[in-house]
Protein backbone atom coordinates (compact mmCIF):
# COMPACT_ATOMS: atom_id res chain seq x y z
CA UNK A 1 0.00 0.00 0.00
CA UNK A 2 1.13 3.75 -0.67
CA UNK A 3 2.10 6.08 1.60
CA UNK A 4 0.22 9.43 0.47
CA UNK A 5 -0.30 13.27 1.56
CA UNK A 6 -3.50 14.12 1.09
CA UNK A 7 -3.83 18.29 1.50
CA UNK A 8 -7.63 19.71 2.61
CA UNK A 9 -8.70 16.33 4.09
CA UNK A 10 -10.81 17.82 6.69
CA UNK A 11 -13.94 18.23 4.41
CA UNK A 12 -15.53 18.01 1.27
CA UNK A 13 -14.17 15.96 -1.39
CA UNK A 14 -11.11 15.46 1.05
CA UNK A 15 -12.40 14.03 3.76
CA UNK A 16 -14.64 11.68 1.79
CA UNK A 17 -11.14 10.46 -0.57
CA UNK A 18 -9.45 10.51 3.18
CA UNK A 19 -12.16 7.71 4.01
CA UNK A 20 -11.71 5.56 1.19
CA UNK A 21 -8.14 5.68 0.88
CA UNK A 22 -7.55 4.85 4.39
CA UNK A 23 -10.24 1.61 4.23
CA UNK A 24 -8.09 1.10 1.56
CA UNK A 25 -4.86 0.09 3.74
CA UNK A 26 -2.74 3.20 2.46
CA UNK A 27 -0.68 5.42 5.26
CA UNK A 28 -2.06 8.80 4.74
CA UNK A 29 -0.90 11.89 6.18
CA UNK A 30 -4.17 13.94 6.53
CA UNK A 31 -3.42 17.90 5.85
CA UNK A 32 -5.66 20.19 7.72
CA UNK A 33 -5.72 23.95 10.00
CA UNK A 34 -7.54 21.62 12.70
CA UNK A 35 -5.79 18.88 14.16
CA UNK A 36 -9.05 18.09 15.91
CA UNK A 37 -11.20 17.37 12.91
CA UNK A 38 -8.95 14.93 11.71
CA UNK A 39 -7.89 13.07 15.14
CA UNK A 40 -10.87 10.62 14.74
CA UNK A 41 -9.45 9.52 11.64
CA UNK A 42 -6.07 9.03 13.15
CA UNK A 43 -7.81 6.86 16.29
CA UNK A 44 -10.51 4.97 13.75
CA UNK A 45 -6.68 3.63 11.61
CA UNK A 46 -4.06 3.64 14.42
CA UNK A 47 -0.63 3.33 12.30
CA UNK A 48 -1.60 4.58 9.42
CA UNK A 49 -2.46 8.24 9.59
CA UNK A 50 0.11 11.19 10.60
CA UNK A 51 -1.68 14.75 11.22
CA UNK A 52 0.14 16.91 8.69
CA UNK A 53 -1.58 20.12 10.17
CA UNK A 54 -0.56 23.22 8.90
CA UNK A 55 -1.34 26.73 6.74
CA UNK A 56 -0.95 25.62 2.86
CA UNK A 57 -0.54 29.13 2.54
CA UNK A 58 2.97 29.68 4.78
CA UNK A 59 5.51 28.20 3.26
CA UNK A 60 7.65 27.44 6.36
CA UNK A 61 4.48 25.46 7.82
CA UNK A 62 4.28 23.35 4.36
CA UNK A 63 7.98 22.75 5.10
CA UNK A 64 7.62 21.83 8.52
CA UNK A 65 4.98 18.88 7.36
CA UNK A 66 6.76 17.76 4.53
CA UNK A 67 10.16 17.11 7.31
CA UNK A 68 6.94 15.28 9.55
CA UNK A 69 6.54 13.13 6.34
CA UNK A 70 10.31 12.51 5.47
CA UNK A 71 11.01 11.27 9.38
CA UNK A 72 8.04 9.29 9.63
CA UNK A 73 8.04 7.62 6.57
CA UNK A 74 11.04 8.52 4.54
CA UNK A 75 9.43 8.98 1.33
CA UNK A 76 6.25 9.45 -0.42
CA UNK A 77 4.24 7.32 -3.15
CA UNK A 78 1.05 9.69 -4.38
CA UNK A 79 0.55 13.52 -3.43
CA UNK A 80 -2.96 14.62 -4.01
CA UNK A 81 -2.93 18.34 -3.40
CA UNK A 82 -6.43 19.09 -2.39
CA UNK A 83 -7.30 21.74 -0.68
CA UNK A 84 -8.65 25.03 -1.91
CA UNK A 85 -11.20 27.89 -1.84
CA UNK A 86 -13.36 30.09 -3.84
CA UNK A 87 -15.12 33.25 -3.58
CA UNK A 88 -16.50 35.55 -6.01
CA UNK A 89 -16.21 38.94 -7.47
CA UNK A 90 -19.64 40.91 -7.14
CA UNK A 91 -20.06 43.30 -10.20
CA UNK A 92 -19.28 46.87 -10.03
CA UNK A 93 -17.10 46.17 -6.60
CA UNK A 94 -13.37 44.55 -8.49
CA UNK A 95 -11.72 43.24 -4.83
CA UNK A 96 -7.88 42.75 -5.76
CA UNK A 97 -7.71 41.61 -2.48
CA UNK A 98 -10.19 39.01 -3.05
CA UNK A 99 -8.24 37.95 -5.52
CA UNK A 100 -5.13 37.67 -3.62
CA UNK A 101 -6.49 35.50 -1.20
CA UNK A 102 -8.21 33.19 -3.55
CA UNK A 103 -4.32 33.02 -5.44
CA UNK A 104 -2.34 32.70 -2.40
CA UNK A 105 -4.42 29.10 -1.17
CA UNK A 106 -4.93 28.11 -4.75
CA UNK A 107 -2.15 28.79 -6.49
CA UNK A 108 1.07 29.34 -3.85
CA UNK A 109 -0.51 26.73 -1.39
CA UNK A 110 -0.25 24.36 -4.47
CA UNK A 111 3.37 25.38 -5.65
CA UNK A 112 4.34 25.22 -1.92
CA UNK A 113 2.72 21.90 -1.37
CA UNK A 114 4.35 21.00 -4.91
CA UNK A 115 8.42 22.42 -3.79
CA UNK A 116 7.50 20.06 -0.75
CA UNK A 117 5.90 16.90 -2.31
CA UNK A 118 8.50 16.06 -4.99
CA UNK A 119 11.66 15.56 -2.80
CA UNK A 120 9.74 12.68 -1.45
CA UNK A 121 7.79 11.61 -4.37
CA UNK A 122 11.57 10.92 -5.72
CA UNK A 123 12.22 8.45 -3.24
CA UNK A 124 9.06 6.59 -3.55
CA UNK A 125 7.39 3.85 -5.18
CA UNK A 126 5.63 4.38 -8.51
CA UNK A 127 5.44 8.32 -8.08
CA UNK A 128 2.27 10.05 -8.27
CA UNK A 129 1.12 14.28 -8.11
CA UNK A 130 -2.53 14.63 -8.27
CA UNK A 131 -3.48 18.30 -8.01
CA UNK A 132 -7.17 19.14 -7.78
CA UNK A 133 -8.33 21.91 -10.79
CA UNK A 134 -11.70 22.67 -11.73
CA UNK A 135 -13.74 22.72 -15.06
CA UNK A 136 -14.23 26.21 -14.69
CA UNK A 137 -10.66 26.43 -16.91
CA UNK A 138 -12.78 25.38 -19.60
CA UNK A 139 -15.34 28.49 -19.79
CA UNK A 140 -15.22 31.85 -18.53
CA UNK A 141 -18.10 32.23 -15.99
CA UNK A 142 -19.74 35.72 -14.11
CA UNK A 143 -18.19 36.58 -11.16
CA UNK A 144 -15.83 33.56 -11.24
CA UNK A 145 -12.77 35.56 -12.12
CA UNK A 146 -10.48 35.21 -9.03
CA UNK A 147 -11.41 31.32 -8.85
CA UNK A 148 -11.05 31.02 -12.34
CA UNK A 149 -7.82 32.12 -12.72
CA UNK A 150 -6.76 30.90 -10.05
CA UNK A 151 -7.81 27.33 -11.50
CA UNK A 152 -6.78 28.49 -15.00
CA UNK A 153 -3.11 28.93 -13.61
CA UNK A 154 -2.96 25.62 -11.77
CA UNK A 155 -4.02 23.75 -15.29
CA UNK A 156 -0.51 25.28 -16.60
CA UNK A 157 1.12 24.68 -14.00
CA UNK A 158 0.33 21.22 -13.28
CA UNK A 159 0.78 20.29 -17.51
CA UNK A 160 3.86 22.08 -17.51
CA UNK A 161 5.39 19.95 -14.35
CA UNK A 162 3.97 16.75 -16.64
CA UNK A 163 5.99 17.83 -19.31
CA UNK A 164 8.90 17.96 -16.92
CA UNK A 165 8.75 15.38 -14.01
CA UNK A 166 8.11 12.51 -16.90
CA UNK A 167 11.75 11.96 -17.41
CA UNK A 168 11.99 11.29 -13.51
CA UNK A 169 8.76 8.65 -13.97
CA UNK A 170 6.69 10.77 -11.85
CA UNK A 171 3.10 10.84 -12.98
CA UNK A 172 0.86 13.78 -13.14
CA UNK A 173 -3.24 13.98 -12.88
CA UNK A 174 -5.10 16.87 -12.74
CA UNK A 175 -8.64 16.56 -11.48
CA UNK A 176 -11.18 18.62 -13.02
CA UNK A 177 -14.48 18.15 -11.45
CA UNK A 178 -17.69 19.91 -12.14
CA UNK A 179 -20.17 21.13 -8.81
CA UNK A 180 -19.68 18.98 -5.75
CA UNK A 181 -22.14 19.14 -2.99
CA UNK A 182 -19.28 20.68 -0.19
CA UNK A 183 -19.20 23.02 2.60
CA UNK A 184 -17.80 25.70 -0.04
CA UNK A 185 -20.47 25.06 -2.95
CA UNK A 186 -23.52 25.00 -0.10
CA UNK A 187 -22.85 28.66 -0.03
CA UNK A 188 -23.57 29.65 -4.05
CA UNK A 189 -26.81 31.17 -4.66
CA UNK A 190 -27.32 29.86 -8.25
CA UNK A 191 -28.01 26.92 -9.81
CA UNK A 192 -25.52 23.75 -10.12
CA UNK A 193 -26.42 21.55 -12.59
CA UNK A 194 -25.48 17.90 -12.19
CA UNK A 195 -24.21 18.31 -8.76
CA UNK A 196 -22.53 15.36 -7.01
CA UNK A 197 -22.09 14.28 -3.53
CA UNK A 198 -18.81 14.83 -2.00
CA UNK A 199 -18.80 10.82 -1.57
CA UNK A 200 -19.65 10.10 -4.85
CA UNK A 201 -16.73 12.50 -6.53
CA UNK A 202 -14.47 10.78 -4.10
CA UNK A 203 -15.33 7.22 -5.00
CA UNK A 204 -15.04 8.33 -8.83
CA UNK A 205 -11.26 9.95 -8.14
CA UNK A 206 -10.47 7.23 -6.44
CA UNK A 207 -11.14 4.05 -8.56
CA UNK A 208 -9.12 5.85 -11.60
CA UNK A 209 -6.30 7.01 -9.64
CA UNK A 210 -4.83 3.49 -9.96
CA UNK A 211 -4.34 3.95 -13.55
CA UNK A 212 -2.57 7.00 -12.99
CA UNK A 213 -4.54 9.07 -15.80
CA UNK A 214 -3.57 12.88 -17.06
CA UNK A 215 -6.86 14.12 -16.17
CA UNK A 216 -10.02 12.79 -14.37
CA UNK A 217 -12.91 14.92 -14.74
CA UNK A 218 -16.30 14.42 -13.85
CA UNK A 219 -19.51 14.80 -14.45
CA UNK A 220 -19.03 13.37 -18.20
CA UNK A 221 -22.23 15.42 -20.00
CA UNK A 222 -21.62 18.73 -17.74
CA UNK A 223 -17.37 18.49 -18.46
CA UNK A 224 -18.36 18.18 -22.42
CA UNK A 225 -20.74 20.57 -22.69
CA UNK A 226 -18.24 23.67 -20.97
CA UNK A 227 -14.97 22.22 -23.06
CA UNK A 228 -17.48 22.33 -26.01
CA UNK A 229 -18.80 25.92 -25.45
CA UNK A 230 -15.65 27.05 -24.41
CA UNK A 231 -14.07 26.42 -28.01
CA UNK A 232 -16.72 29.11 -29.42
CA UNK A 233 -15.88 32.10 -31.00
CA UNK A 234 -15.20 34.49 -28.14
CA UNK A 235 -18.15 36.74 -29.22
CA UNK A 236 -20.34 33.93 -28.44
CA UNK A 237 -19.22 32.94 -25.14
CA UNK A 238 -19.00 36.97 -24.42
CA UNK A 239 -23.07 36.63 -25.08
CA UNK A 240 -23.60 33.57 -23.30
CA UNK A 241 -21.67 34.79 -19.95
CA UNK A 242 -23.98 38.06 -20.06
CA UNK A 243 -27.04 36.16 -20.68
CA UNK A 244 -25.75 33.91 -17.30
CA UNK A 245 -24.77 36.86 -15.55
CA UNK A 246 -28.30 38.04 -16.14
CA UNK A 247 -29.87 35.20 -14.92
CA UNK A 248 -28.31 35.62 -11.76
CA UNK A 249 -29.27 38.62 -11.16
CA UNK A 250 -33.15 37.99 -11.13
Amino acid sequence: MSRCWLTGASSGIGAALAHILLEQGHQVALGGRHADRLAPLAQKFPGQVILAIGDLDKPEQVAGIAAQIENAWGGLDMAILNAGTCEYLEPGHFDPALVERVMRTNLLGVSYCMAAALPLLRAGHRPHLVVMGSSVTWLALPRAGAYGASKAAVRYLVESQRIDLAREGIAVTLVSPGFVDTPLTRRNDFPMPQLWTAQRAARYIATRLPRRPLEINFPGLFTLVLRLLGVLPARLRLALGQRLARHEQE
